[in-house]
Parts: C-alpha cells; sequence; structure tokens
C-alpha cells in the first residue's frame, strides 16, 4: 500500500504537474477549469483544443470525441487521458456541475414537492 500512495489520486492539479510531473505517456486523471475563450474546434469538426487551469498553473488539453453537455468555458472538468510533450491528449471528459446543481426533471418543483418525489424514490 505504501508505494500505491503516492500513484493514488482523484485527478492531478495542473499545478501538480508543474510541481511534480508525470511520465509522458502514464495515464491520469487532470481537473480543473475550462479556461474562457480557450475551447478551439478544428477543422475535422470533432476535434477540440482547450486549457484547464488552476490558480498557478494552466495545461493545454486535446480531445476527439463528443463533449458532456456540461463541458462549457469557465467549468469544472476532469480529463482522463495522458501527456503527450506539453499537451494532455484526453480520451475521456468528465464535466463537473456546480452546487447550485438541480435535475432537469426538478427544477419547476418546491421543495415540498422535490422532498415527496425523493422520498417515492426510496
Amino acid at each position: 500500500l505504501y508505494a500505491l500512495s503516492d500513484t493514488i489520486t482523484f485527478f492531478h492539479t495542473p499545478s501538480d504537474l508543474t510541481e511534480t510531473g508525470v511520465q509522458v505517456g502514464q495515464r491520469i486523471r487532470l481537473g480543473g477549469m475550462v479556461e474562457k475563450g480557450s475551447i478551439k474546434t478544428a477543422a475535422d469538426g470533432v476535434t477540440i483544443t482547450f486549457v484547464i487551469h488552476d490558480d498557478k498553473a494552466r495545461v493545454p488539453v486535446r480531445f476527439s470525441g463528443i463533449t458532456p453537455d456540461l463541458f462549457v468555458e469557465g467549468s469544472g472538468v476532469v480529463a482522463e487521458g495522458r501527456m503527450e510533450g506539453t499537451t494532455f491528449v484526453a480520451d475521456n471528459l468528465l464535466a463537473k456541475h456546480d452546487e447550485k446543481y438541480v435535475p432537469r426533471e426538478m427544477k419547476d418543483m418546491t421543495n415540498e414537492q422535490a422532498r415527496k418525489a425523493i422520498a417515492e424514490t426510496e
């Protein structure tokens, strides 16, 4: 277990990568915020590039595929993939919602109706 203690993590932040680094090709999760104005779509219409940042560092990311609905500039994201040079190549994106998230089906419910709907599913 001690040998795994340095590699067990939910995700690395951009500043983690600049401070400790990872081996090129090593699979990791990179988490942070999508920098505003950084999402660019390539000519193939499937590949996008963007920047994940935290308060200390930024990492360019490339992803090919369908992005989650919650993936937008300024939102939280966890990208799964590997470093290729100075660019993180993601093969999966997990968009994070904020603490104000409410399922679409419950957005127009009162608190009382929401409690009742939750109780019915238990």
